[in-house]
This record gives structure tokens, C-alpha cells and sequence, in this order.
């Protein structure tokens, strides 16, 4: 069982930038991790995720303003969210996944909000 604990959001003005973590409680070297949002009254959407080998992948409405990293010496994985805009105020969860041996685990952290003023 792995636990996910995000922190980092908050209210930012338009335009400027926010670092969201997530440290996990055991080791996650072998964990492909992602960041995903859910902004009120709408379903819960990819942001941008990071495999165990390090490769990204990001939704294009972030594309070229938000980075995902991880730390596996930290056992924390990152989400600098760069050029913010109304629209990315959301709810924002981490994701840590594996398959082992056929079956997929799939953990989810409580959320941390970010609201990004006009």
C-alpha cells in the first residue's frame, strides 16, 4: 500500500507559477506516476504523467507550461505549473500506478486546490 500526500497549491494570480509535490510513503522507483485535475462540475482529466523510465507525456492544453518530474531519492514526484490561467483552477490529484505480474496498482492522493485568479 502506497500513500500519496500532495501539497503546493494555492491561489495564484494569472500568469504566474505554482510547484506541486507529492511525496509518497514507500518506494516508488517502480511506479509511473501522473498528476490529473478535476475542476468543479467537471470529470477528472490527464495532466500530464511520467513513467517509471522517466518518459512524459502531457494534455495539450499544458503542453510547453507545465513540467512533471520525479524524485525517486525523495520518493516525491513534481508538477511545476508555469504561465497559470483561470481555466487550470482545479483540483489537482497524484497518480502512482504499476503492473506487477499481470495485476495494476493504482494509488490516488486527497487533492490540493489550486484557483488561479484573472
Amino acid at each position: 500500500q502506497v500513500q500519496l500526500v500532495e501539497s503546493g497549491g494555492g491561489l495564484v494570480q494569472a500568469g504566474g507559477s505554482l510547484r506541486l509535490s507529492c511525496a509518497a510513503s514507500g518506494n516508488i522507483f517502480t511506479f509511473n506516476m501522473g498528476w490529473y485535475r478535476q475542476a468543479l462540475g467537471k470529470q477528472r482529466e490527464l495532466v500530464a504523467t511520467i513513467t517509471s523510465g522517466g518518459a512524459t507525456n502531457y494534455a495539450n492544453s499544458v503542453k510547453g507550461r507545465f513540467t512533471i518530474s520525479r524524485d525517486n531519492t525523495k520518493n516525491t514526484g513534481y508538477l511545476q505549473m508555469d504561465s497559470l490561467k483561470p481555466e487550470d483552477t482545479a483540483v489537482y490529484y497524484c497518480n502512482a500506478n504499476r503492473v506487477t505480474f499481470g495485476r495494476t496498482a493504482t494509488y490516488w492522493g486527497q487533492g490540493t486546490q489550486v484557483t488561479v485568479s484573472a
